[in-house]
């Protein structure tokens, strides 16, 4: 079994695959500075409550946005887990070509969504993640990432409203009834909600107007997305597992047997983009 771990900057979600199943998932939050010990005995007891013995536990892969967590939990991997993981980034296989400007500017998070998008449904493919930020990625039909757009989630949108305006409210983010709100609240859910569908709906239909791609497959992940796709014919798939089974795909990438038959466990980086 292998250990996958995605560290976003409001929460680290893991998964465990046997194979290509995912056997269980479970998060923590990623804003709460924690020691290797902390990070250690958390996943090693999340593990127990799963029933998965650590011992079962053969290989570990990471990718991070939040390059502060990583000192800590790689040493917690290394002390409870027994497990070097592989970190997603510049020399590590993953099957995508990047031919933007800045190739290392790109996350490891959109690259490993990108790699699960293109694995799973083909080119060429627009991969929406509706995280921390609302990103969409565009892969070629020949496995290149070409372009990517990057605005603020529905979350980050719903603080700057209670934080900035004084009179609004905290409010759960869900879609009203109506958006003929007739209310405070409802008004807020309405601009959220009804705002992020159109964002959706616009760009899409922009990508594939530059693009001239009518065959764009549109793949959605994370967070709200699920909420977002029932609402729109734009979107083709909701995935919910889409990152971790980018994080398993490249693992097996850059597996190789060693002489006693494990895979390769250390953290060492790979040429081959």
């Amino acid at each position: 079994m292998i250990l996958v771990i995605d560290v976003g900057n409001t929460n680290i979600t893991c998964g465990v695959y046997d194979g290509q199943t995912l056997m269980a998932t479970f998060r923590m939050m990623s804003k709460t500075p924690r020691t290797s010990d902390e990070y250690g005995i958390m996943l090693a007891e999340l593990l127990r409550t799963r029933k998965l013995g650590i011992d079962q536990i053969e290989g570990c892969i990471v990718a991070s946005v939040v390059p502060d967590v990583m000192h800590s939990l790689t040493g917690g991997l290394v002390r409870y887990i027994g497990a070097a993981p592989l970190v997603v980034g510049p020399g590590v296989r993953t099957g995508i070509k990047i031919t933007t400007e800045n190739p290392r500017a790109i996350g490891a998070d959109r690259i490993v969504d990108a790699v699960a998008a293109y694995e799973k449904y083909g080119g060429p493919v627009l991969v929406l993640d509706f995280g921390t930020a609302t990103t969409y990625d565009l892969v070629t039909a020949d496995g290149s990432f070409a372009a990517g757009i990057t605005a603020p989630g529905i979350r980050i949108s719903a603080e700057a409203l209670w934080e900035k305006a004084a009179k609004l409210p905290k409010i759960e983010i869900r879609k009203p009834r109506s958006i003929l709100a007739q209310e405070t609240i409802s008004s807020m859910q309405a601009g959220l909600m009804y705002g992020q569908i159109g964002q959706t709906e616009y760009i899409i239909q922009k990508v594939k107007e530059e693009t001239g791609m009518k065959d764009l497959k549109v793949v959605a992940t994370g967070g709200l997305g699920r909420t977002i796709a029932d609402e729109t014919d734009s979107i083709d798939v909701y995935d919910s597992s889409l990152t971790l089974d980018g994080l398993r795909i490249i693992y097996e990438k850059n597996s190789r047997p060693e002489k006693d038959g494990r895979h390769d466990r250390s953290g060492g980086t790979r040429t081959d983009e």
